[in-house]
């Protein structure tokens, strides 16, 4: 088993949201917070060695929640450099492995994150989630498996490395990502948010 206390928490925070237009998808409303503080509260008590954002132009203050952040100015290279930023920083700071997650990921739960340190068994490991059809983050890989983080490229990221990995079922809710306007609105209204309610919320926190 992996120990959070060895492991690295890397969220990636720098997507460009072109789905969601000129709007930061990550400061978003949903419930109380802005969308990716949800799975920075529902990590917040996992006792990670160290906790890195990579983050792109963003007005979230990711460092007052406790993370280094890193700033990705090349996006073009898609979630690979995000990913190869985080890790560097993880191997700068001591980690033997690192646990990735994505900002608009809201639902994600530490419950589930201690299941994957469960399942992993040491420098090899290579655990992801899944909602049974397909593997997703969060995922964790152990140490041997840096320097194929640090050389992956595109859009893909990790995800190849992720495919040949174990795959941690969770509820498919658990995992849902928030990648267009569409999605969060869905999401809102699964929470019982009508547009209605959501603008009646928005005008009591302009009150306060």
């Amino acid at each position: 088993m992996l120990r959070a206390e060895d492991t690295a928490l890397v969220l990636l925070a720098a997507g460009r949201s072109r789905r969601f237009g000129d709007r930061d998808k990550l400061t978003e409303r949903f419930l109380d917070k802005p969308l990716a503080y949800h799975v920075v509260t529902a990590l917040e008590a996992v006792p990670f060695r160290c906790r890195i954002a990579v983050v792109c132009q963003t007005s979230l203050d990711f460092a007052a929640r406790g993370y280094t952040v890193v700033e990705n100015p090349g996006t073009e290279d898609g979630q690979a450099g995000s990913v190869r930023l985080g890790v560097q920083t993880a191997i700068d700071q001591g980690a033997s492995a690192v646990l990735i997650a994505l900002a608009d990921m809201p639902r994600v739960t530490a419950t589930h994150v201690y299941r994957l340190l469960d399942y992993a068994e040491g420098p090899d490991a290579v655990i992801a989630s899944s909602n049974g059809i397909h593997p997703t983050p969060p995922a964790l890989f152990g140490a041997n498996h840096f320097p194929e983080l640090l050389r992956c490229c595109g859009d893909e990221g990790a995800r190849a490395l992720v495919r040949g990995g174990h795959h941690v079922i969770t509820r498919a809710d658990e995992l849902i990502d928030v990648d267009t306007p569409e999605d969060l609105a869905a999401l809102r209204t699964a929470y019982g948010l009508t547009p209605e309610v959501a603008a009646i919320r928005a005008a009591a926190r302009r009150s306060d």
